[in-house]
């Protein structure tokens, strides 16, 4: 590990200079430019809006992934409802010794649907982390800068009846969580050494070729590890650390601080703490999350708690206002635009149900039942977004940040809008919220670099040279996002993770009877326990 940290460390000291100097002569804006250029038509084609009238514009990508949330919450008879004990049952660990129960399982079949031929030897392995922590790790990825920023967008542009059409996306999100994640243990491999490979990729590849697709699962499982790739490294990464390094600055003197003009140097130990914790692997990745992840919701549900009980004769009027908002025109487009769209296109999509990268996490967990983690992963646009999202926009709303004068606000903004209603009630809290959003990029940031990696091994392959020159690259740019603004850089990279969705929800469409098999076994499986 030595060997390449310090490899690491050679590529990033020619960098400073060429960050420093980006700052000084504007190198980063004639780059910004030229990027804009080449790649502005693929963002104008992933971000077209359809114009409704009246104001209201939504992007055409939202109705495959609200569409598709739908179609399974139906087609799993409201699985995200009637499955949601059972879920926590698992994260608890109480059906862990059905695994070991090999009568239940079925008569040859070793692996997760007895589909995965070439790996059928060794892929009776269960896995590399627990259910536990396979939730954290994806919530890592999910939880962040959205949840502040995002939400305080959405209220901004829709009122507080954004609120109610966010709750109802988090709801019908679970459901497509829930395929996605059941196909990523279902499908992936598993190597000698234990390593685990999933997602949509394994999934997209070996499940429509049992459906005799295969030259169809090929092609778009090449253009989901292409698109996951590009958002590793901008959305996932630099917008991360870009973010967190502009709320520090701001924390800490803004134009006065002492990381002014000096914000290569904020990256540079973000580089060096993601380096350390990415270079171990998922094993490594899940043991930071499990501990990082529940912590710093606590800390932040416990604050918005504190907020609204602080004037709790506030939040009767809150919820009428949320609802009745719900059904004007200003709370649907805030709703679908601000939540669904804006808080995903800043990197943490309240969600990403649909998208397919939880998957690529989920995949690693110890089980041999492919239904109990996709159980398992529909927590978590509950948590993220009925639950956390939802505290923060109840904040926002009883603190009366709520106003259309707010509509024209950037992310870096949004985040002092929320940490300006928590201040006046905690007046110290803006600095624990800083605290906060370092360690919801930096969760991010060492989630994300797994997902972009499973992509690029499966391009590339799995050799270890190709793995340290990813995660060498995903540190250098982890430095890059701290120090420049390139805000093109990040747009594309925003357009590539929606565009992770197109592929994603054509597998998931053809294969939701396979996950229903699956489901049936699991359930069996319990009642039989």
């Amino acid at each position: 590990m030595k060997k390449y940290l310090l490899s690491i460390f050679a590529l990033i000291l020619p960098l400073l200079n060429i960050a420093q100097e980006a700052q000084e002569v504007g190198i980063d804006q004639k780059i910004d430019d030229a990027f804009e250029s080449a790649t502005g038509w693929f963002v104008r084609a992933i971000f077209y809006q359809i114009d409704f009238g009246g104001g209201v514009k939504v992007f055409w990508v939202l109705f495959p992934l609200i569409l598709g949330a739908l179609y399974f919450t139906i087609y799993f008879k409201f699985i995200n409802f009637k499955g949601f004990f059972t879920s926590v049952n698992i994260v608890r660990g109480k059906y862990d010794d059905i695994d070991h129960h090999e009568s239940l399982i079925g008569a040859g079949d070793s692996t997760p649907g007895g589909d995965n031929i070439e790996t059928i030897a060794i892929e009776d392995h269960e896995g590399e982390v627990s259910h536990f922590q396979a939730l954290t790790a994806a919530l890592s990825a999910t939880v962040g800068l959205g949840n502040i920023a995002g939400v305080a967008i959405a209220v901004s542009i829709g009122g507080a009846g954004a609120t109610f059409w966010m709750i109802i996306a988090g709801f019908l999100g679970m459901a497509s969580k829930f395929v996605e994640c059941t196909l990523g243990v279902k499908y992936r491999d598993i190597s000698e050494d234990g390593t685990v490979f999933g997602g949509p990729m394994y999934y997209l590849t070996k499940g429509l070729n049992s459906k005799g697709l295969g030259g169809l699962g090929k092609v778009l499982a090449a253009v989901f590890a292409v698109f996951v790739i590009g958002g590793s490294f901008g959305g996932g990464n630099m917008f991360q650390v870009n973010q967190a390094a502009q709320l520090f600055e701001h924390m800490t003197g803004g134009e006065e601080s002492f990381i002014n003009g000096y914000r290569w140097v904020f990256g540079l130990v973000m580089a060096i703490l993601v380096g350390i914790v990415i270079i171990g692997g998922i094993k490594k990745i899940a043991k930071v999350t499990d501990k990082i992840v529940p912590f710093m919701v606590a800390i932040y549900v416990a604050a918005s708690l504190f907020v609204i009980f602080a004037n709790f004769s506030m939040v009767g009027d809150a919820f009428i206002q949320i609802f009745n908002g719900a059904f004007s025109p200003e709370g649907v487009a805030g709703g679908a635009i601000g939540v669904l769209v804006q808080g995903f296109r800043r990197a943490a999509f309240s969600n990403e149900a649909g998208v397919g990268s939880a998957s690529i996490a989920h995949s690693a967990v110890k089980t041999k039942y492919a239904a109990s983690e996709g159980m398992v992963a529909l927590l978590e646009p509950f948590i993220d977004t009925v639950v956390v999202c939802t505290m923060t926009a109840l904040v926002l709303v009883i603190t009366g940040n709520v106003t259309s004068a707010n509509a024209g606000l950037n992310d870096a903004e949004a985040i002092l809008l929320t940490s300006g209603a928590f201040e006046s009630v905690i007046s110290w809290f803006p600095y624990v919220l800083t605290v906060a959003v370092v360690l919801f990029a930096f969760s991010t940031m060492i989630s994300w670099s797994y997902y972009g990696y499973q992509g690029w091994a499966y391009l590339f392959g799995r050799s270890k040279n190709t793995e340290y020159i990813y995660k060498v690259l995903f540190c250098l740019f982890v430095i890059v996002g701290a120090s420049i603004s390139l805000g093109s850089v990040i747009g594309f990279s925003d357009a590539m993770i929606f565009a992770m969705m197109v592929p994603n929800m054509v597998g998931l469409v053809i294969l939701a009877p396979k996950v229903k098999e699956e489901l049936s076994k699991f359930m069996k499986a319990i009642k039989a326990k």
